[in-house]
């Protein structure tokens, strides 16, 4: 399976995402592992959209919505600070290398970031007097080093730029004499094994053919082919496909469709950038699974091996209790004897008799009873030995016989309890065996792709909702999408709505040439008065009028100036007196899930689950996270987790300026 960009690939992603991210706003910069950065870009008039890079794998745009940690790490944090909001200006590839430039611009001038898609790969940012600022990965190299503070330089290229070898240059591979033309190919031109094969493939020439004895005619049909190549990328007429191998498994994905794959599925897509994010989503969630599993394994084993000992504690435990009851048994059966035998002992001792000599007296009489249970004495440590029954025991003589049975007894029963502590602890981890196999076998039997990122309608960069009879109310945010909803979107039919306070958006219904309602009036008119400066002063209601799209324009009167978002309103306004202030945010579920929020009777109708909020005292911050909370709470459990993964950002967008209260939910 595949595991890096070719040259090629590079080539044709590049051509692809110049287009795009060219004069787009960095707005937010996420680090989601310790290779991989997600840029959230924005351009004018457009929906935003992210950028992935992933040091010496890929960098293409992606529709997956990817976790993303709580705390940004270090290097993400130095990159916020240095591009937050520059305006990338410019992509390259470096001399058809897996080297590709971003270039940012920024009133401090232009960094640039370096993204290397070879090796082990690595970003380097440069600041604009061509210095690391920072990197990915530091390192010494004979040829280079990527220190912070140092010079930046480029890895040296390893071959000839294709794009920049002429026919005649191309006759150098001649010198490589007995050299397979595969690996000619590699040596002189920066192109790679994989396409090496396929220019000779579409050429009918042996890879394996010596250099030297090929001839012009040879060498004119691989040059021939490698320029058809590189023409398809760089006009952008490329045939991206997923190339998939034997158990519908993924093993390539291409910018063109290569003669080496014909006997293979082939899935086409209409740009590289989505074969590609689909291609490694899929295989970064193979990988993450192999490496689950392999999580898992050692987890397992290590549980194995805690079942192991807790086991042969458990039957040493057995042992203990057994061996330990039966001794105590044995003492107490017969304790005369033995008490006899601890008596002659003590008095002989006391009458002056030598250690040495009592032992040898009682080994003289071992016929008889009770000296026959002697074994042995230790007169250092008073501790005598005895045997009873093939069992050997050992009596202090400074206690009594009786003290010496309980001591056997009390042992069986400290045996007892580290056995049956030994069996909570065996059951315990068995049940962590099972839990462990369980969580392994739903990851393998349940891989799932991360959601989708849903592509939001145009006029979700505005403030909107569908009203009670389905026309499409959208109001401005600020000055800017207040001057863009006038301009663009506006259309003859439509009708537009202003509260009477300074410091208001304007809000139209897209009638589509119907008449709207009274209820759909009074809907729009909320909207406009909500998310006025009457919210912040905490006002309950206030006026709104409503006007024909003719009645507003950008001309002011001779000698006055209007600023950004503000428009002349001239003839007749048609007034809606004391519009009440209210706003209700809920989730629209259908195919997908989406936060929606407007007039609380317009939201009622069409969302699924809703909170109702009004002017009051929490930060838009602090309310946008009970809100999310609430409604997580609220919707079935197949959507729970969305909700809770569901941004601030688009609750927030919701809230009027200024505080808020939660009225209901």
């Amino acid at each position: 399976m595949k595991s890096e960009l070719t040259s090629f690939d590079v080539a044709a992603i590049v051509f692809e995402l110049k287009h795009k991210v060219n004069n787009a706003r960095i707005r937010k910069i996420y680090q989601t592992d310790s290779t991989t950065l997600i840029f959230k870009l924005h351009r004018p008039d457009e929906p935003p959209f992210h950028l992935l890079i992933e040091s010496g794998k890929r960098i293409n745009l992606t529709s997956y919505v990817l976790q993303k940690p709580s705390r940004p790490p270090a290097f993400c944090m130095a990159l916020r600070k240095h591009l937050g909001n520059g305006r990338i200006s410019d992509m390259q590839q470096l001399e058809f290398e897996r080297t590709v430039t971003i270039k940012i611009s920024k009133k401090e001038g232009e960094f640039q970031l370096i993204v290397e898609l070879f090796g082990e790969g690595n970003i380097i940012l440069v600041s604009p007097e061509s210095k690391i600022l920072q990197a990915l990965v530091y390192k010494k190299m004979r040829d280079r080093n990527i220190l912070r503070g140092e010079r930046f330089q480029y890895a040296p290229s390893r071959a000839k730029n294709p794009f920049k070898t002429s026919r005649k240059d191309f006759d150098e591979i001649k010198n490589f004499g007995q050299l397979m033309i595969v690996k000619a190919l590699t040596k002189l031109l920066s192109i790679g094994g994989l396409y090496a094969e396929e220019i000779l493939l579409r050429a009918e020439i042996n890879k394996n053919s010596p250099c030297e004895a090929l001839g012009k005619p040879e060498f004119d049909r691989i040059f021939a082919q490698l320029q058809l190549i590189l023409s398809s990328l760089t006009t952008g007429q490329i045939e991206p496909c997923l190339i998939v191998g034997e158990h519908g498994k993924s093993v390539d994905v291409t910018p063109i469709r290569l003669k080496r794959y014909e006997h293979l599925q082939t899935k086409s897509y209409g740009k590289f950038n989505e074969a590609l994010d689909e291609f490694y989503m899929e295989t970064t969630l193979k990988t993450g699974m192999a490496q689950a599993t392999r999580k898992f394994e050692r987890q397992l084993a290590k549980l194995q091996r805690v079942i192991d000992r807790q086991q042969k504690a458990l039957e040493n435990s057995k042992v203990n209790i057994t061996r330990n009851k039966k001794l105590g048994q044995l003492i107490s059966t017969h304790l005369g004897e033995l008490q006899l035998l601890q008596q002659r002992i003590m008095n002989e001792k006391e009458n002056g008799k030598s250690w040495k000599q009592i032992i040898s007296d009682l080994q003289n009489e071992k016929g008889l009873i009770p000296t026959r249970y002697f074994q042995a004495l230790d007169s250092k440590h008073r501790i005598l030995t005895v045997s009873l029954k093939g069992s050997t025991i050992q009596i202090d003589l400074t206690r009594s016989i009786q003290v010496n049975a309980a001591k056997f007894y009390e042992r069986a029963k400290k045996a007892q309890r580290k056995l049956e502590g030994a069996q909570i602890a065996l059951r315990e981890t068995c049940a962590k065996i099972e839990e462990l196999q369980q969580r392994k076998q739903k990851i393998v039997k349940e891989p799932k792709l991360p959601p989708v990122k849903r592509e939001k309608a145009w006029y979700e960069k505005f403030r909107w909702f569908q009203s009670s009879d389905d026309l499409l109310v959208i109001g401005g945010k600020d000055a800017t999408t207040n001057e863009i909803l006038i301009k663009k979107h506006m259309e003859p039919h439509d009708i537009v709505f202003h509260a009477d306070i300074t410091g208001a958006p304007f809000v139209i219904i897209k009638t589509e040439g119907k008449q709207p309602s009274e209820q759909s009036l009074k809907e729009a008119a909320q909207l406009a008065a909500s998310y006025s400066r009457a919210w912040k002063e905490t006002l309950s209601a206030i006026g709104v009028y409503w006007v024909h799209p003719k009645q507003v324009s950008k001309s002011p009167p001779s000698g006055q100036y209007l600023k950004k978002g503000s428009f002349i309103i001239r003839g007749t306004k048609n007034y809606i007196r004391n519009v009440p202030l209210a706003v209700a945010i809920g989730v629209q579920i259908e195919d997908h899930a989406r936060i929606i929020g407007g007039s609380p009777e317009a939201i009622r109708k069409h969302a699924s689950v809703y909170v109702e909020i009004v002017a009051g005292e929490h930060k838009s911050s602090e309310l946008a996270k009970k809100i999310r909370r609430i409604l997580a709470e609220k919707v079935p459990a197949d959507w729970r987790k969305q909700i809770l993964e569901t941004p601030l950002e688009e609750i927030q967008t919701f809230i009027p300026s200024g505080k808020g209260d939660i009225k209901s939910a």
